[in-house]
């Protein structure tokens, strides 16, 4: 229970902070296009900061946070690299909106995880 509450409430600040930078980087990148990656990079690091943050409570519960944090910290680097090389084109999206705000959204998340990881 505590670990699903613990889950929940982080998926909803992130949700905040994602939500809010994307408003935010869509005053600095006006314009439909921009609007789109900035979505898309929004949506993509929702789904893989919820992933990390399961990743971290379940190495933590083994005693083994260190690990869960790196192994998280490699996701999104991947996850990154690959955005950059294969999706951003793929899509057809404005590569500084999308690439900056993925980054963005990447890093504020991630310093919240270890104020939610025991609560």
């Amino acid at each position: 229970m505590r670990s699903a509450r613990a889950t929940l409430l982080f998926a909803l600040v992130t949700a905040v902070l994602v939500g809010g930078g994307a408003w935010v980087f869509t005053l600095v990148y006006p314009g439909a296009e921009a609007r789109r990656a900035i979505a898309t990079s929004a949506a993509l690091a929702f789904a893989v900061q919820c992933v990390a943050f399961l990743v971290v409570r379940i190495a933590a519960a083994r005693e083994q946070a260190v690990a869960g944090w790196g192994i998280g910290a490699v996701l999104r680097m991947a996850i990154l690299a690959v955005y950059a090389l294969v999706v951003v084109g793929a899509l057809g999206l404005a590569t500084a909106p999308a690439l900056l705000s993925l980054a963005t959204f990447f890093f504020v998340s991630t310093l919240v995880e270890p104020l939610l990881l025991n609560v």
